[in-house]
């Protein structure tokens, strides 16, 4: 699979993501580091715990991180996932949660396959 092929399955923009990160090479680097960022496993270990500070935290990161690599998809369902954290209080949903996952497998199947 290719770049362009990864971020079409993506539903991202990858002339967008060239011309901020300039090259290839530094655009797979920066995915590869992506799939060991702790962020989406951070969002449920906190919700678990009932640490709201720390899931709106973490779903920030996770939505920043997928903004800057063009993971769009994944940004949009982190994007939900972070304004249902951003009082601090539990206001996600079973489907929202659900879609985020659906997306992260996703993206992560289709980095993997670079």
């Amino acid at each position: 699979m290719t770049l362009e092929e990864c971020y079409k399955a993506l539903g991202g923009n990858y002339a967008d993501v060239l011309s901020r990160l300039t090259n290839d090479k530094m655009i797979t680097k920066y995915l590869g580091k992506f799939t060991a960022d702790t962020s989406y496993n951070d969002i449920f270990t906190a919700l678990d715990s009932k640490d709201y500070e720390a899931a709106f935290c973490a779903a920030h990161t996770l939505k920043g991180l997928c903004l800057n690599l063009g993971l769009e998809k994944l940004y949009r369902s982190a994007y939900k996932v972070t304004e249902a954290l951003r009082n601090k209080t539990n206001e996600t949903t079973p489907e929202m949660l659900d879609e985020m996952k659906s997306n992260y497998k996703s993206a992560i199947l289709a980095i993997k396959q670079l």
